[in-house]
């Protein structure tokens, strides 16, 4: 049962999210919104994290499985991108690398902002 309120939860911010991008018409994705509004309610404890530990752990353990139909679409088109094979391999790997640079920063951003907010 704790399980279903917990996805309850994540749902109903979903739905939130969704409204809020209907409403603002900027060319963001409705995903940035929710882990903004998610990071804000956490941050300020209006949503304490234990309210959306166990949904968020199986959501993060079962998301490798939800780029596998991705993956055999990719494989449907490959006369396609077997002639983009080089430049596809240098995007994906230069930003994997730049997205993983600015997440560390950011990361330890927040982790330094919080020791001194709490020293």
């Amino acid at each position: 049962m704790k399980l279903l309120e917990q996805f309850g939860i994540i749902l109903t911010l979903t739905f939130i999210v969704e409204t809020i991008k209907e409403l603002i018409p900027l060319p963001i994705p409705a995903s940035i919104y929710g882990l903004i509004l998610m990071l804000t309610l956490l941050k300020l404890k209006i949503i304490p994290i234990i309210s959306v530990k166990h949904a968020s752990k199986f959501l993060l353990e079962t998301m490798p499985i939800m780029f596998i139909p991705a993956a055999v679409g990719l494989l449907n088109t490959w006369d396609v991108i077997r002639s983009l094979l080089v430049p596809l391999t240098l995007v994906v790997s230069l930003s994997t690398i730049i997205v993983m640079v600015i997440s560390g920063h950011i990361t330890q951003f927040i982790i330094n902002f919080d020791r001194r907010k709490g020293a």
